[in-house]
């Protein structure tokens, strides 16, 4: 049986109630994390059947006396160029579907295995729109590697300021999932994202 995962956040203003919860095992997150990137997948691969490969309207040989196999067509599958059996036709449904209360639970997990890690920071970012100032307050706050910036709402500076920084991403509070939190190396918090963060997970659930 797994361990249970219960740390401590004594040296953080982050509540308990999201960021240190019970993580018995990791198979609600692997659930989410799959699910999220399944949901993000496009049916964009389509193959041709055989009624729809050009050419092959004329018998290839006569049908005896060649001593060879009796063949109508050459979009028989078995030929090369010919049609394919079963292939994909682009209508594929590749979505998972997971509860909303899962996918919250999920996201605590995620959260609070980020949080025992020392992965996440609080702080805020203050930008004028330049993208020079992302880059420095990351690198004078050691933040270089993979950065999730999370705020509870999106200003248009911050927007342009974050676009082209290449190990940042920024997203709304109510718009985190398991797939951002596990991939991400830092975390960073603003102040005002955490009670969006608590409302979101906890209170909802209520």
């Amino acid at each position: 049986m797994a361990e249970t995962t219960k740390p401590a956040v004594a040296k953080t203003a982050l509540p308990e109630a999201v960021f240190a919860v019970d993580v018995q095992n990791h198979e609600l997150l692997k659930l989410a994390y799959d699910s999220y990137l399944a949901n993000s997948r496009g049916a964009n691969a389509t193959t041709l059947q055989r009624g729809e490969v050009r050419g092959g309207g004329k018998k290839p040989w006569k049908q005896k006396g060649t001593g060879r196999a009796r063949f109508g067509s050459s979009r028989n599958p078995i030929w090369r160029g010919g049609g394919v059996v079963f292939g994909p036709r682009g209508n594929e449904n590749y979505t998972k579907r997971v509860s909303t209360t899962s996918k919250r639970v999920a996201v605590k997990q995620a959260l609070t295995l980020a949080n025992v890690a020392g992965k996440i920071v609080i702080k805020d970012i203050k930008t004028t729109g330049k993208t020079s100032e992302v880059v420095k307050f990351l690198a004078d706050n050691k933040l270089n590697r993979k950065t999730l910036i999370v705020v509870d709402e999106k200003t248009p500076e911050l927007i342009r300021a974050t676009n082209n920084v290449q190990n940042a991403l920024l997203i709304r509070a109510n718009y985190l999932s398991v797939y951002h939190i596990l991939n991400a190396d830092h975390i960073v918090l603003s102040a005002k994202s955490i009670p969006v963060i608590t409302t979101w997970l906890v209170k909802e659930e209520a």
